[in-house]
């Protein structure tokens, strides 16, 4: 081969794109490998919450699999993203706590919402009104959501790991670092810290296997399988029930409207907000600031929740997680791929899930957020204008555990702020009619309150 030629590529590389975005197939297996880790709770927490709204658990154990497992290969493929898909939390807790227990309403009939709202997802994604509003959120936000999703996911490993504890007087205080959790945790931070600061590609996911290791070792790690069995599926697959739906109107007032509105604005800004920060983290933004594959990430998206809807599991959307990946060194579909592969083999063992405890996968959570800091020295925090919105969107996506409410924050202040001082011009009218909705959705959530 001359100085001139172009190096042979294999198609792994031709496919996703190895080469050109730095990486190389080993290192996207071990940041696939290390994303599915940290998601892999989603396994039992899932069928969990779910369970409690009478879905069979087994059932949803295997939907979960199931679902997460096609959306992260079709993010993989479709648009070639390390971004892994999955239930989402907090949208299960609202199927089961709001529309099925809360509501009444059973839960075929919920599941029957999901996918509605997932029609709808793509509906607004071919209309190309998903794309339009990404477009109008300015880029000091989008910094600030990479932020807000890195103190978020630190949060969720801290809370995880019991470092901090719920109180009843300062809402979250420290909790007993003696306990096996905390100290796990912290053994496997430094762990995984070190071996990133020596630039171990690997770091995350030695720090995982070391920790669960130890953990099993110094018997602080308890493992209880339930019954489990894969035919289970057939209890939840197609049981959605579309026409109990529509009879929610006469029989719930605005409950289906309500129902509709919470699971589209939630996935559809969670998935926003997920989407900005991830590929902000694996540097994918072009120079002028957008997401590259946009339209196949949001189809994807969309397709992802009315594929979960069938299988029996509440809405699909890409999860904070994939970050861990990311910081693996993960760049490309390839990961999303590995991830989504490991949840269907998952399948036939989803009780053993259990055997990486949290406490293990809790240390790449907290390190991930901390690195995800860094896009916030992009902010001009001595101009207000930029600093007011983004230090709200930063603050509200932990404090709410919502990064949708951080993102409403972050956008309604932007806009009144532009608004008060006159400076909305002609191509703003998406941003003002966003502040009003978020505007409309807060009044709304007190007088329900």
């Amino acid at each position: 081969m001359t100085d001139t030629e172009e190096p042979t590529l294999g198609p792994l590389d031709r496919r996703f794109e190895l080469s050109a975005r730095g990486t190389d197939a080993r290192t996207e297996v071990l940041a696939g490998v290390t994303t599915f880790l940290t998601m892999a709770y989603i396994v039992l927490v899932n069928p969990a919450i779910l369970g409690e709204a009478g879905l069979p658990v087994a059932a949803v154990a295997a939907a979960t699999c199931i679902a997460a497992g096609f959306a992260s290969i079709l993010m993989g493929l479709a648009a070639n993203m390390p971004l892994a898909l999955a239930p989402g939390m907090g949208l299960n807790a609202y199927f089961t706590y709001t529309v099925v227990l809360g509501m009444g309403v059973p839960w075929p009939v919920a599941l029957g919402c999901v996918l509605i709202s997932g029609v709808a997802f793509l509906l607004l994604t071919v209309a190309g009104i998903r794309q339009l509003i990404i477009a109008a959120i300015p880029q000091h936000l989008f910094a600030a959501v990479a932020g807000g999703i890195g103190l978020f996911i630190g949060f969720i490993g801290l809370e995880n790991a019991r470092i901090i504890v719920a109180s009843p007087a300062t809402l979250v205080t420290l909790g007993n670092l003696h306990a096996p959790s905390a100290w796990l945790a912290l053994l496997g931070l430094l762990v995984i810290a070190v071996l990133a600061a020596w630039g171990v590609r690997a770091a995350i996911l030695i720090g995982i296997v070391a920790t669960t290791l130890v953990g099993w070792l110094a018997g602080a790690v308890s493992f209880h399988p339930q019954p489990y069995d894969l035919a289970a599926i057939s209890q939840t697959a197609f049981h959605l029930d579309l026409a109990g739906v529509f009879g929610l109107s006469g029989s719930h007032g605005l409950g289906l409207f309500e129902i509709l509105f919470v699971f589209l604005f939630v996935d559809l800004f969670d998935n926003i907000g997920t989407l900005v920060g991830v590929t902000k983290r694996a540097g994918l933004i072009d120079a002028n600031g957008k997401v590259p594959r946009l339209n196949r990430i949001l189809l994807t998206d969309s397709i992802a929740t009315i594929f979960g809807a069938l299988m029996g599991t509440s809405t699909v959307t890409s999860y904070v997680e994939s970050a861990a990946g990311v910081q693996a060194g993960g760049r490309t579909g390839l990961t999303a791929v590995v991830t989504g592969v490991l949840f269907l083999a998952a399948t036939f063992l989803a009780p053993y899930a259990q055997l990486v405890p949290l406490a293990a996968t809790a240390p790449a959570l907290i390190l991930v957020g901390g690195l995800m800091m860094a896009p916030l020295a992009e902010i001009d925090w001595a101009d207000a204008e930029a600093a007011v919105p983004a230090f709200l969107t930063v603050a509200m996506i932990p404090l709410t555990f919502s990064i949708a409410n951080g993102l409403a924050f972050g956008i309604t202040a932007h806009a009144l702020i532009k608004l008060i001082r006159g400076k909305i011009g002609g191509k703003d009218w998406l941003l003002l009619l966003l502040g009003a909705l978020f505007v409309a959705r807060f009044v709304w959530l007190s007088a329900a309150g």
